[in-house]
This record gives C-alpha cells, sequence and structure tokens, in this order.
C-alpha cells in the first residue's frame, strides 16, 4: 500500500438533504453514477460498490467507517479480490457541508495505491460531475462516455 491521497472539492446548488440522499439511496445513485452503494450505513457494516448492470457487478468492497447523516460518509475502499486482505484497502470519506445556498462537497481518498490513484483520478471526477448535474438540473452526465 502506498500513501497516495486524492482530494476532489465541489459545490453544488441543493441541499446537503438532498445529496445525502443521492449518495445513500441506490435508485438515485444508479441514475448519476450506474452504480449503488449496497449497506445499511451502520459502522462496521460491509459495503459494496454494485454496477448496474445484468450481473450486478461488484466493483468495489468495504466496511463503513462512519455514517453521520447529511454530514459524512466513509468506508473503506478495495478490489473484490482483495476483500479478504483489508490491508491493501484506501479508505474514502465523503464530507458534506452547507456553504451559503451551495453544499460543498469534499470527496478524500487515501492510502492509495499507484493503480487505485490512476483509476480514481479518472473516476472520482466524472462521478461527482454526474451528480453535480443531476442535483442542480435532474439530467446526469453520460459517466463513463
Amino acid at each position: 500500500m502506498s500513501n497516495g491521497k486524492f482530494v476532489y472539492v465541489t459545490y453544488i446548488a441543493t441541499t446537503t438533504h438532498k445529496v445525502w440522499d443521492a449518495l445513500i439511496k441506490g435508485e438515485l445513485t444508479r441514475q448519476y453514477w450506474n452504480h449503488e452503494n449496497v449497506t445499511d450505513w451502520t459502522p462496521g457494516a460491509k459495503w459494496a460498490l454494485v454496477a448496474d448492470d445484468d450481473k450486478r457487478t461488484v466493483r468495489h468492497v468495504g466496511k463503513v467507517l462512519e455514517c453521520v447523516p447529511h454530514k459524512r460518509l466513509a468506508m473503506t475502499w478495495g478490489d473484490p479480490a482483495d476483500a479478504a486482505d483489508e490491508s491493501t484497502h484506501s479508505r474514502v470519506a465523503i464530507d458534506i457541508e452547507t456553504v451559503g445556498k451551495m453544499v460543498r462537497l469534499t470527496v478524500t481518498h487515501e492510502n492509495l495505491s499507484v493503480d487505485m490513484q490512476r483509476r480514481i483520478t479518472k473516476g472520482w471526477p466524472r462521478v461527482l460531475a454526474s451528480l453535480k448535474s443531476f442535483l442542480e438540473t435532474g439530467i446526469p452526465l453520460d459517466t463513463w462516455a
């Protein structure tokens, strides 16, 4: 494991409640990400990022570390092949804050291997741009175009 770190900050013209729902409710997450977070969000619970495809492909796995409604989500993040080896998992924290009439959304992904850093550096900006578009206009981006 390396110490790679990725931080992405965006501002969205919406409320913390709408951002929260878009992060944890599969019916919303599938619309802007084509994936959903499968967990009950209890700290210590298993977490999986599952593709909205015919096979329901599991893309990433981990454990929920923190769940503070409308403020913060944190989880470990690993490849399914490494599910049993938690030492290979990175950590994601998603912080949600009201700033005036906007929400500042900060994603911090750390303890990244070189390969994972390369992958998430391309993935997070696409996902978060689609989330922003979805919440502000009702129209998600074609995330994987």
